[in-house]
């Protein structure tokens, strides 16, 4: 399935399906903010937060591309990715992926 951030697809003529959205809440584990935590006082990047991003990167996208197949969508266009922080103290993460499907002919 062909996902793009662009609302159009050069030369191509789409038929419009409609809205369709993808959404992921993770929480990380005591281990994972312990060593972020001293990630924060030493520096450096998190890869275990990088991790968690991702991983609820991917299932936000495809959740938003199953939708858009269960519309008979071939493709997801106009596609925005937003990023939060949920629950006390910020102690989840949400991913949302929003966009418009379409068959593209």
């Amino acid at each position: 399935m062909l996902v793009t951030t662009t609302n159009t697809i050069q030369g191509r003529d789409l038929d419009y399906k409609g809205l369709v959205t993808g959404e992921a809440i993770l929480g990380a584990n005591l281990f994972k903010d312990l060593f972020a935590g001293i990630r924060d006082i030493v520096g450096g990047r998190s890869g275990a937060y990088e991790e968690e991003l991702a991983k609820a990167r991917e299932i936000a996208v495809a959740e938003m591309c199953q939708q858009a197949q269960s519309l008979g969508g071939n493709a997801v266009i106009g596609v925005d990715l937003d990023y939060e922080t949920v629950g006390q103290n910020g102690s989840m993460l949400m991913v949302s992926a929003t966009g418009t499907a379409v068959t593209v002919r």
